[in-house]
């Protein structure tokens, strides 16, 4: 083991020791109590946190966040080798064979000489060790967040060649697919329009894939985006002696393009003074 490892491996060990002891008779109730499916939720959490620590690019509240997600994967093994089902160890372990079987242009003889073949190889590689998997997108995982899912298909399916060629045919897609929306809303049947939304929505996924744009980060961008100028204006309103819900939308629409004004103005170099 290489010497400057040794730190991180014994203080790897003194988080492991830890959630032990609280798993423990006479440890933390609340721990002692906890399943794999209880902190499920903890998890998916967890995973969000990380996020948005990550963009928030705050490298304490990045580092905290990274520790809470991984506390949380080993109490899941803690969890796990008190049912005498697998251990920790086992984890690390088949992850490690994981990454050097999938990497053989590092540890094997294979030629990858870019992202997009270490891409092709590690999908051939993962569908040669899923056998049992009867179709090459099976085991696209249904608990991701939409945004997400769909773009993981796409972007599946594009390194097996099933791909637009330019942004410009991922566009005239949407557009396909917003008229599509029209005539099914016109239509007043609610489940068309379900199922045509839902497909305006896939092909804005893949349109933002096809721009080398995560469709979850921008849309949670734009979300944040909107509650910033909601709160914006609400505090407009206060200022006025009014509050939401006694406005009409006249009134709000000319506020919010305000705000879209004034976010959009260029910001004067103070050298010119």
């Amino acid at each position: 083991m290489a010497d400057h490892l040794q730190p991180v491996t014994e203080q790897f060990a003194k988080l492991c020791d830890i959630v032990t002891r609280l798993r423990a008779p006479g440890g933390c109730p609340w721990d002692r109590e906890q399943t794999n499916e209880s902190l499920l939720p903890a998890l998916i959490e967890e995973a969000y946190e990380v996020a948005e620590a990550a963009r928030g690019q705050d490298d304490a509240h990045f580092r905290e966040e990274l520790g809470d997600l991984l506390l949380l994967v080993v109490m899941h093994a803690e969890i796990a080798a008190g049912a005498s089902r697998f251990n920790i160890e086992q984890v690390i372990d088949e992850v490690s064979n994981k990454l050097v079987r999938r990497h053989p242009h590092v540890f094997g003889t294979s030629d990858a000489r870019d992202s997009g073949a270490v891409l092709k190889q590690w999908e051939a590689i993962k569908r040669e060790e899923k056998k049992g998997d009867s179709h090459y997108l099976a085991s696209l995982p249904k608990a991701l967040p939409a945004p997400v899912r769909a773009q993981k298909a796409q972007s599946k399916a594009a390194r097996v060649n099933f791909d637009w060629t330019e942004a410009r045919d991922a566009i005239a897609k949407v557009e396909e697919e917003l008229d599509e929306t029209k005539e099914a809303i016109q239509s007043q049947q609610k489940e068309m329009s379900e199922d045509e939304i839902g497909d305006l929505l896939f092909a804005v996924v893949n349109l933002a894939r096809k721009c080398n744009i995560d469709a979850e980060s921008a849309l949670q961008s734009a979300t944040d985006k909107f509650v910033a100028r909601f709160n914006q204006l609400e505090d407009k309103l206060k200022s006025r002696g009014k509050k939401l819900g006694d406005v009409n939308l006249e009134e709000m629409d000319a506020i919010w393009d305000e705000i879209k004004r004034n976010a959009k103005r260029p910001t004067l170099n103070a050298e010119v003074f």
